[in-house]
């Protein structure tokens, strides 16, 4: 790793097309990941990670994994504060401080469609929020590049979520405040404590640039500066970290299957136990692949013009490393097949012109919303240390 790119990550542990109308909500039963997660074994007992029982009333009794596995990040229990209050502005107020080619998650719920910015995601990676009446976890590691939204309701009670300050395969893990149980942000499930071996309900959260979301959803809410905390929004402390030829910050797994470098960007689906890797790479090539996981006929779809806001030292002026999103192909109880070509992509049953929000802006079926299905961007070690099974795919 860059010299640069670990001064800035010890800083932190010390502190397009015309604008479519959307005819349909988002249907809220879409295929998710992760899905039926087997009864866990719970390991014998062991010390707890250091420090831990000092800071939480977690019952470290129950645990699924070994405490080995769990590092410390370098800052304490919500050292890296969640946002539990957010506020909102519109898409108007947004672009007085956001670029064009900057990324946000996407989250929609019904017709409440909202644009989390990375930039203020990276100081914070967790947002408690409700989208749509549903109580949701909207959550983005950058030492993982995942950005991940949940239903944190679990067994009739909303729970609260923030950060444990330790990592497991460098991916952040959680805690409820109600319990005080672990989670694993990358698989949603449960670690250790009392809620042990349950497992979150993912939702669809997209990294897109600004300019894509603003002129699909003109109506849509964007997650306020105005957090309560004095952050260097915009600036990235994790300078240079995405190089593909870095190795992974903290990292202490599994090796990682050489078919793609560690820090290889992916789109990752699971689905009917079977998973599947999109690396960035091919998708840039293809555009656009028409493909079925588990039995689930899908979409993938990719476009140019997003930042990665790893790179530089703001997470607007980053290389363009594109952004990926999947749907379900089907329409009015139609399969359509998608092509690209120069960057437009088609439909060819109807020739309909489709965005990477998944939204119809030209032809017979504009306005027209695909459903999305649960697709997390990954650095392929991340993904691979809890998937190693998966199929990477090749055109």
């Amino acid at each position: 790793m860059k010299a640069l790119g670990k001064v800035a990550l010890v800083g932190l542990a010390l502190l397009n097309a015309c604008a479519p109308v959307l005819s349909v909500p988002v249907p809220r039963d879409i295929p998710s990941t992760f899905e039926n997660p087997s009864t866990p074994s719970l390991l014998p007992g062991e010390s707890p990670p250091a420090g831990a029982e000092l800071q939480f009333k977690t019952d470290f009794s129950k645990h699924t994994v070994p405490y080995s596995e769990v590092f410390s990040g370098g800052v304490p229990k919500d050292g890296i504060p969640a946002l539990d209050a957010p506020r909102f502005v519109s898409v108007s107020e947004a672009e007085a401080w956001l670029e064009i080619v900057e990324p946000v998650i996407l989250v929609r719920v019904g017709y409440d469609v909202r644009a989390y910015p990375i930039q203020t995601l990276i100081w914070h990676e967790i947002v408690n929020d409700t989208v749509g009446g549903e109580p949701l976890l909207v959550t983005f590691c950058p030492l993982c590049n995942t950005a991940i939204a949940f239903k944190r309701t679990v067994g009739g009670q909303v729970l609260d979520f923030g950060t444990t300050g330790r990592l497991r395969f460098s991916n952040l893990i959680m805690y409820d405040r109600q319990t005080e149980t672990w989670w694993q942000q990358a698989t949603g499930e449960a670690l250790a404590g009392e809620l042990t071996g349950t497992q979150l309900e993912f939702l669809p959260a997209t990294i897109i640039s600004w300019g894509d979301f603003k002129t699909s959803y003109p109506q849509g809410k964007v997650l306020s500066r105005t957090t309560g905390y004095a952050r260097p929004y915009g600036r990235n402390p994790y300078l240079g970290y995405d190089d593909v030829n870095n190795p992974p910050f903290l990292y202490d797994g599994p090796p990682t299957p050489n078919q793609l470098p560690p820090m290889a960007r992916v789109l990752t689906i699971d689905l009917n136990g079977e998973a599947v890797a999109y690396p960035y790479e091919t998708l840039a090539k293809v555009g656009v692949v028409n493909d079925t996981v588990g039995d689930e006929a899908l979409v993938i779809i990719w476009q140019v013009g997003t930042a990665s806001p790893l790179d530089s030292s703001t997470t607007a002026s980053g290389r363009d490393v594109g952004a990926a999103a999947a749907f379900l192909p089907t329409v009015n109880g139609q399969l359509l097949t998608f092509t690209a070509n120069e960057g437009i992509i088609k439909d060819a049953e109807t020739g309909s012109t489709w965005n990477i929000s998944g939204l119809a802006f030209r032809g017979p079926l504009a306005g027209t919303q695909l459903s999305p299905v649960v697709a997390i961007n990954h650095f392929w070690f991340s993904w691979a240390a809890f998937k190693p099974e998966t199929k990477i795919y090749q055109p």
